[in-house]
C-alpha cells in the first residue's frame, strides 16, 4: 500500500544522494554524515544503512553522477531501493522523493509507484507453507506541491503497475492452472469493475465465423480455443478504433514439430502477448484514457492429438487466403492471422497492433532487453516510438524488403507459414502484414523480452516481465 504522510516515522526512511552533490545542495538537510561519507561514495545502485542519533533508520542510495541520471532510471533505482529495504524485515518505509520531484517535477511519480510495486513483485508460487509480507509505503518530500495532485499521480501510477502484475501472474501461472477457458474467465473477472465490455467466444462459434487457421491450432487440445475480445470505447469523438491483438497460447509444445526439451519449461509462457493487451486495456480503463482499444486474445493450446495439424496441411483463414503449414512451431503466426481478420472485419479497427512471443529469432538478434518491431506505416511508429520511450522500454524496427516478402510464397497455397532458416523474425512478422488489409499496423515481437530467468533490472523478478504493456498504454495516453 502507497500513500503520503509528510511527518510518518518509519521503519527505515529512502533517501537518494547524487554523487556529485552533496545531500545539503539536494534536500536542504545536513550534509551526510561524515562515518558515511568515508565508506560510501553514492555511486549508481548503490546504498548504506545508517541510524542517526535518535534511533532514525535511514537506507542512503546512490543516484551516481547527477549527469548521467535520467528520468528512465527512475523506476530501476526506487525498485533497487525497495529491494534493498526487503533485507531487514520491516513494514513501515518512507521514500522522499524531493530529489526526483526537483528534476522532473510531478510526472516522476508514476515511475516512482512501479519501482516500488515492481520492486515488491515476486514470481507467484504455490507452496503449502507461504510467508505473507506487508509493506506499508510513505511517500514524503513532497513540500511545495499540492497533497491532492500526489495523490492522485499515485493513483494513476498504481493503475499502470495494477496491469503490469496482472499479465505478469497470468504468464508465471501453469499451464494446467491456465487452459484458455481459465484465461477467459480470469480476464473476464478481473475487466468487471472496468468500463470494459469483455465478450467470450467459444470453439463453436470461432468455426462458424470461419477461423480455420485459428481452429486448426486449438482443435489440437482437449481444452478448447477461446475468443477473447475486450471493448474500451472511451472517446465518442473520434471514430477510429485501435485493435490490440495478442498471441494467447497457454501451452505451446510445438505440436508434431515438437520442442527440444530444454525449450519446455516456457512452454506456458507463450500467451505473454494476450497478457498484456489484458492489462493494458485494464489500465487504460482504470485510468480513463480517452481512447477507443478493441484486445482481441486468440486463446488457445498447441498440442499432438490426431486433431492435430501436420506439416504439409493446407488450411484457410477468415480472410479467405490459403496457408501452406510448413512448421506447426509457428502456429501464434496462424491465430494472429484470424485475430487480426476477426478485429477488422467484426470490431472496425482501423489499426493494428500485434503483440506476441512470435520467434527465438528477435532473442538471438537482440538478446532479452530490446524487443522486434516491423511496421508497414511510419506515421504509427513514429507515435509508438515516442511511448515507448516515455515507457523506458526498447525496441528495434527490423527492415522490410521484398526479398524478405518472397520468402513466405507457396507454390500450392497464398502463403505458407515458414521462411528460410534465417529473417526468422522479419518473415513472421510479414506473414501477418499479409492480413491487415493495408491499415497502418505495427508488430512487436517480446520472445526475447517478456521473460527473465535472471533479471536485466531491478524492477523485475525472475519470471514474466509484462513486455510491452506500458509502451502500448502510453500510447494511448499521449494522444489525450
Amino acid at each position: 500500500m502507497i500513500s503520503v504522510d509528510k511527518l510518518k516515522k518509519c521503519d527505515f526512511k529512502i533517501v537518494f544522494v547524487y554523487e556529485d552533490e552533496s545531500i545539503n545542495t539536494n534536500r536542504n538537510l545536513n550534509d551526510l554524515p561524515e562515518k558515511v561519507n568515508k565508506v560510501f561514495y553514492k555511486k549508481y545502485k548503490t546504498s548504506i544503512p545508517f541510524i542517526e542519533e535518535g534511533g532514525v533508520s535511514l537506507l542512503y542510495v546512490g543516484l551516481g553522477e547527477k549527469s548521467k541520471f535520467s528520468f528512465n532510471k527512475i523506476k530501476d533505482i526506487v525498485a533497487y531501493s525497495i529491494k534493498q529495504i526487503k533485507k531487514y524485515e520491516v513494514e513501515d518505509i518512507a521514500i522522499d522523493i524531493s530529489m526526483f520531484l526537483k528534476e522532473y517535477d510531478v510526472r516522476c511519480i508514476t515511475e516512482v509507484v512501479l519501482g516500488i510495486n515492481l520492486g515488491l513483485y515476486e514470481l507467484k508460487n504455490y507452496k503449502t507453507s507461504k510467508k505473507q509480507e506487508k509493506y506499508n509505503i510513505f511517500i514524503q518530500g513532497y513540500e511545495g506541491y499540492n497533497e491532492e495532485k500526489i495523490v492522485e499521480e499515485i493513483r494513476l501510477g498504481t493503475n499502470i503497475s495494477d496491469g503490469v502484475m496482472l499479465a505478469r501472474d497470468l504468464v508465471n501461472t501453469p499451464a494446467n492452472m491456465l487452459t484458455p477457458i481459465i484465461m477467459a474467465e480470469t480476464i473476464a473477472s478481473i475487466h468487471e469493475d472496468t468500463a470494459v465490455d469483455v465478450e467470450v467466444f467459444d470453439e463453436n462459434y470461432i468455426k462458424d465465423i470461419g477461423m480455420e487457421a485459428f481452429y486448426t491450432v486449438g482443435k489440437s487440445s482437449g481444452n478448447p480455443p477461446r475468443l477473447i475480445v475486450l471493448r474500451y470505447l472511451a472517446d465518442p469523438s473520434s471514430k477510429d478504433i485501435t485493435a490490440l491483438v495478442g498471441k494467447g497460447v497457454t501451452c505451446d509444445t510445438g505440436g508434431y514439430c515438437l520442442k527440444p526439451s530444454n525449450s519446455m519449461e516456457g512452454i506456458k509462457g507463450d500467451m505473454a502477448g494476450g497478457a498484456a493487451v489484458a492489462g493494458a486495456i485494464y489500465s487504460l480503463a482504470k485510468n480513463n484514457v480517452k481512447a477507443n482499444v478493441v484486445g482481441v486474445i486468440p486463446a488457445s493450446e498447441n498440442r499432438i492429438s490426431r486433431e492435430s495439424f501436420i506439416p504439409g496441411d493446407v488450411i484457410g483463414s477468415m480472410s479467405g487466403k490459403t496457408i501452406e503449414v510448413l512448421n506447426t512451431d509457428a502456429e501464434g503466426r496462424l491465430i494472429l492471422a484470424d485475430a487480426v481478420t476477426y478485429a477488422i472485419q467484426k470490431e472496425g479497427a482501423s489499426k493494428i497492433i500485434d503483440i506476441a512471443t512470435l520467434t527465438g529469432s528477435v532473442g538471438n538478434a537482440l538478446g532479452f532487453s530490446t524487443a522486434g518491431v516491423l511496421t508497414n506505416n511510419d506515421k504509427f511508429f513514429k507515435e509508438f516510438k515516442e511511448a515507448y520511450n516515455k515507457s523506458g522500454e526498447q525496441y528495434w524496427r527490423f527492415p522490410i524488403c521484398d526479398e524478405h516478402r518472397d520468402m513466405i510464397k507457396s507454390n500450392i497455397a497464398d502463403i505458407k507459414n515458414m521462411g528460410k532458416s534465417y529473417c526468422g523474425t522479419i518473415t513472421a512478422g510479414l506473414f501477418i502484414e499479409e492480413f491487415v488489409e493495408n491499415m497502418p499496423w505495427i508488430h512487436l515481437d517480446i520472445a526475447g523480452t517478456a521473460w527473465v530467468d535472471t533479471p536485466l533490472y531491478e524492477y523485475q523478478s525472475k519470471g514474466a516481465t509484462g513486455a510491452g504493456l506500458t509502451s502500448m498504454y502510453y500510447l494511448f495516453l499521449e494522444k489525450e
